[in-house]
This record gives structure tokens, C-alpha cells and sequence, in this order.
């Protein structure tokens, strides 16, 4: 029988992960912060916590903004754009809007542009609805300075975060669908048809694989890279539909080897995002589901 230490660990593992990893966008780093927190957790002694779940939380946070600071350093170097780290996910993920919107892509990359701190008080507050106080706590401020941090980092998403009208992602499978078909079939104009005439599309080869090394902006842009790019395909290429990060997304694979993932943002029925990742260092994780939750 699990030691009471143990037990409040694996009852919170999923939350903590999900709050290292939306800080950090990297399911690796993720890990290593839990290794952390649980190395904490068991020095602590249990009669003098009030909540289990609020004092493990101030421990994840912790450890993740200091890995977050040296990430920060860490991606100065890093070879092309960087995207964030993307996991494989369970429909019930896709069925709770909220947090599948969180851990997006598409808002992943917006939480980037925060501050270490904004970070973590905006993920702490505004996806898992911490009282102030206990954000205080974890990030080491006065629960005046952690409303103000609030608000600037709220002001901060809304001028970056897409503007478009969000559809569930289980609304998205007719256009996730013709996506795919339009790939296997290499029909150009269907292609061209899915996706948004202001379709963004952006890739990470992390220096180690082939991506584009900057936005590719259009639908035809986007439409004849995509058709070109399977046409120099020197090899057996299968499409797997899945969800990631909470989202339509296809696993490519070449001879039956794991080669990218690219994850799709959809409005109104159109793609609007893609967002290929490559780096073979950010794939590690897509060949097992990632339990999230808040």
C-alpha cells in the first residue's frame, strides 16, 4: 500500500505535469521538473500542509520557472524557429475546450512571448482558476503584485492570441479529413480549397531535419510547398490521424518510421495553422498518449 507521500504524488501527477509542461512547452523538461518535485515532496513533512494539491502545484512552479529561465538562454541558440514540444492526446482532452485551447499550439506559442513569471501567474490563474493567494506562494510575490502581473499578462494574450471564432476540435474533423485526403491524393486545388487565404504555416527541424526557416504565409504559398514537398518524397509516406496538444494533427511517417508531426489550427472549416515539427529530440513522446488535465 503507497505511503501517504506517494499516494497525493500519483492523485496530482497528471495536474503537475500539465502545469510544467504549458510553462515550459517541453514534455522532456516536464518530466525532469516532476523528478524535481517529487525529490522535494517527500522531504516535506505532510502534518504541516493544509492542501496537498496547492503545495505540490507551489513545487512544480517553482522548479519550472527556473528551468524556464535557463530554456530562455537555451533557445537563444536554437537552430531555426522553435515550436513547442507537441504530445499525443486523448479525445477527452479535445471535449474540455478550455484547457485543449490552452495547451494549443497556437496559444503555446503565444504564452512564449510572457514573461517567465506572467507565464506561470497567467497558466496558474487563468487555465487552472488558482486563487491569488496560493499563485503568490508559488511564485513568490504579494498577492497585490500577482493581480497586477494577472492582468498585464491577460492584456498581453488577448493582443496575440488569434482573433478568429474557435470551433471545438471535434467540429474541425470534416476539414481535418479533407486535408488528409487532399495529401494522399495530391490534389492541388483540393488543397489549395482547405486551406485559409491566410493560412500560416511554420516548422522545426531543431538544425537536425529539413523545415521551412521562417512563416510561409498564404494558402497557394502553403498549398504548392505541402505538394511539392510529397512529390520529392523518395519513400512509402503513411498519413495517421490524431490529436495533439488537444487538435487535429497528422503523424507522417516514412517506411514506417516516425518523421514529423504536424499539428493544425481550424476556424470557420478552414485551416488557418500548421505547424510542423521535425526535430526528431521534440518526438520522443508521440508514440504514447500524454495524460493532461486541470
Amino acid at each position: 500500500m503507497p505511503d501517504p507521500a506517494t499516494e497525493a504524488f500519483v492523485t496530482h501527477r497528471n495536474l503537475l505535469f500539465t502545469v510544467a509542461y504549458e510553462m515550459l512547452g517541453s514534455a522532456a523538461d516536464a518530466e525532469d521538473v516532476l523528478q524535481e518535485t517529487w525529490l522535494r515532496w517527500v522531504g516535506v513533512d505532510l502534518d504541516t500542509v493544509r492542501d496537498n494539491r496547492a503545495y505540490l502545484v507551489r513545487i512544480t512552479t517553482r522548479q519550472a520557472l527556473t528551468r524556464l529561465r535557463t530554456l530562455g538562454r537555451r533557445k537563444e541558440s536554437y537552430v531555426g524557429p522553435w515550436l513547442p514540444e507537441p504530445l499525443l492526446t486523448s479525445p477527452d482532452v479535445a471535449e474540455d475546450i478550455e484547457l485543449a485551447d490552452s495547451v494549443s499550439m497556437a496559444m503555446m506559442l503565444v504564452l512564449e512571448t510572457l514573461t517567465p513569471t506572467e507565464r506561470a501567474v497567467f497558466v496558474l490563474r487563468d487555465v487552472f482558476d488558482f486563487d491569488y493567494d496560493e499563485i503568490a506562494e508559488a511564485v513568490g510575490k504579494t498577492t497585490a503584485a500577482v493581480r497586477q502581473i494577472a492582468h498585464r499578462a491577460r492584456g498581453h494574450v488577448a493582443a496575440r492570441r488569434p482573433a478568429r471564432g474557435r470551433f471545438p476540435p471535434k467540429d474541425a474533423q470534416g476539414a481535418m479529413d479533407a486535408f488528409q485526403r487532399a495529401l494522399e491524393t495530391g490534389d492541388l486545388q483540393q488543397l489549395f480549397d482547405i486551406l485559409a487565404p491566410d493560412v500560416v504555416m511554420m516548422g522545426d527541424g531543431g538544425g537536425i531535419k529539413q523545415a521551412v526557416l521562417r512563416p510561409i504565409v498564404g494558402a497557394e504559398r502553403v498549398a504548392r510547398l505541402l505538394a511539392v514537398g510529397l512529390d520529392r518524397v523518395g519513400a512509402v509516406l503513411t498519413l495517421e490521424p490524431v490529436q495533439v496538444n488537444g487538435y487535429p494533427a497528422l503523424i507522417f511517417r516514412l517506411n514506417g518510421e516516425l518523421d514529423s508531426v504536424v499539428a493544425l489550427r481550424i476556424d470557420d472549416g478552414q485551416i488557418t495553422g500548421l505547424y510542423a515539427v521535425r526535430n526528431p529530440e521534440k518526438l520522443s513522446h508521440m508514440e504514447h498518449v500524454t495524460p493532461l488535465c486541470r
